[in-house]
């Protein structure tokens, strides 16, 4: 997104101010009255919800991207490309961000529920209320693996760091990320602008290149 709200202001002339949380977390907050105009989720859900609620202008949602979840260590050699190291359990923690507050985090409850394993992991989960804070978990190594989003350990096509495993699509349910524009923001040229934005070769090469499918 900061890559994007730079490009967006190189061709429109308008800044972006960026604010990073739990979707969970937003969606109390806007309808709280908190001063934002567009609101990018990590879900479906959400966005809709703030439609139908009136929070945000209706018809402008639209989804601009599709996450992928994947299991990852900080380090080397920890997360084998098939993800038997679930099954082997051989680890002290394992990270997620909370399943009520974060898609992802519902999306790993999901996977580790749909394998037969949520029994036998659950007392080693190490819940981080947003996937940033999970990711901080596992990339200081209070976790040894966690459940992250693609986009945080992978770019340009390839892995940053350490071992990963993506976990396949029909293990859970699809994270399809929305865009709505909120009441506040609906004469808000700027905030207009930023949606349109989104739809753009430009912003979609971006968000391809994190591992996303815009």
């Amino acid at each position: 997104m900061k890559l994007i709200a730079a490009d967006f202001e190189k061709d429109s002339g308008y800044k972006a101010v960026l604010s990073f949380s739990a979707t969970g977390k937003f969606y109390a907050q806007i309808t709280n009255g908190a001063p934002f105009d567009v609101f990018l989720a990590a879900d479906d859900a959400t966005p809709a919800k703030l439609e139908k609620e009136g929070s945000a202008v209706s018809g402008s949602r639209f989804t601009y991207a599709t996450g992928k979840l994947v299991l990852w260590s900080a380090q080397p050699g920890v997360v084998d490309a098939q993800g038997e190291v679930l099954k082997k359990n051989s680890f002290r923690k394992i990270a997620i961000a909370a399943p009520k507050l974060a898609p992802y985090g519902a999306a790993a409850v999901e996977t580790m529920t749909k394998l037969g394993l949520m029994a036998a992991l659950e007392p080693k989960l190490v819940t981080g209320e947003s996937i940033g804070q999970a990711f901080g978990f596992v990339s200081t190594g209070n976790a040894e693996l966690g459940f992250v989003a693609l986009s945080q350990v992978f770019e340009g096509g390839k892995l940053k760091s350490g071992s990963a495993w993506v976990v396949p699509a029909d293990l859970h349910s699809p994270i399809r990320q929305d865009a709505v524009l909120l009441t506040r923001g609906k004469d808000n040229k700027a905030a207009q602008a930023l949606m349109a934005f989104l739809k753009t070769d430009k912003a979609k090469a971006v968000i391809r290149s994190f591992g996303y499918q815009p």
